[in-house]
């Protein structure tokens, strides 16, 4: 794979701004087919031996609707996750030396794929202080209509929201209540493949399902900065929460 110089000024401008920043062409197309074609060869071969954690299914108890821990399962995506150029990216984001904390899909699966409820990453992630961030890796083309991902511009300086269980398996606690917001506030995330967002963990984000003919994949590495600890009351909710529709 081929090192990349990124647009640094900019995506630090609008992380600091909106909570979230849009990369255009993070990945190149032969990058994306070789994410994909690794995918692939892991649920043919791998996904059957690993823990019941490592991927949650859709209602119908068979389509797959995320993969959890590929940095832990798969070499690939561990190497992937440790790759220079995309630390030097996520250094001054999480104000500190990038820590890779997961790697995960989001598979949103044509015509059964389920939507995501409103939420802040840091309930799950549960870190303080909450220097934590998400790279969201378009694999396939992300539209109006197959769920894209809205992020409410601003929303990580509003600090940690009340949150309640979702009972969604595979997103098990979302905010009790969305602030009100209008849609000048809001970033729909429409990628080509190769394409991403970078969002803080307190940014406030949600997906419709996708009832389209196409699916809608994507590739999560989560970085976190190394001096960040886990808080034991935002773990604890969490919990709570991801026993009651396990497994996260």
């Amino acid at each position: 794979m081929v090192m990349k110089d990124f647009d640094t000024e900019t995506i630090l401008r609008d992380y600091d701004r909106d909570g979230v920043a849009l990369v255009r062409k993070l990945l190149s197309p032969e990058e994306v087919r070789a994410i994909r074609a690794e995918l692939d060869r892991y649920l043919r071969e791998d996904l059957a031996f690993k823990p019941v954690d490592a991927r949650t299914f859709e209602a119908d108890e068979t389509t797959l609707r995320n993969l959890w821990r590929l940095e832990v399962h798969n070499d690939f995506f561990r190497d992937f996750g440790a790759r220079e150029d995309l630390h030097a990216l996520i250094k001054p984001l999480v104000k500190g030396e990038p820590v890779l904390a997961g790697v995960e899909t989001f598979n949103k699966p044509a015509r059964i794929g389920s939507g995501v409820p409103p939420h802040q990453d840091n309930a799950y992630f549960c870190q303080t202080p909450p220097d934590m961030l998400t790279v969201w890796i378009a694999i396939d083309a992300v539209t109006e209509a197959n769920g894209p991902v809205t992020y409410v511009k601003g929303s990580h300086r509003l600090g940690p929201l009340p949150t309640k269980p979702s009972g969604v398996r595979g997103n098990s606690i979302g905010l009790a209540g969305m602030p009100a917001v209008g849609k000048e506030d809001l970033l729909v995330a429409l990628l080509a493949p190769g394409d991403a967002t970078i969002h803080h963990c307190d940014t406030i984000h949600y997906s419709a399902p996708n009832t389209t003919d196409h699916p809608r994949l994507g590739f999560l590495l989560v970085f976190r900065g190394s001096h960040t600890t886990t808080d034991p009351g935002l773990k604890a909710t969490y919990s709570a929460a991801a026993a009651a529709t396990p497994p996260a």
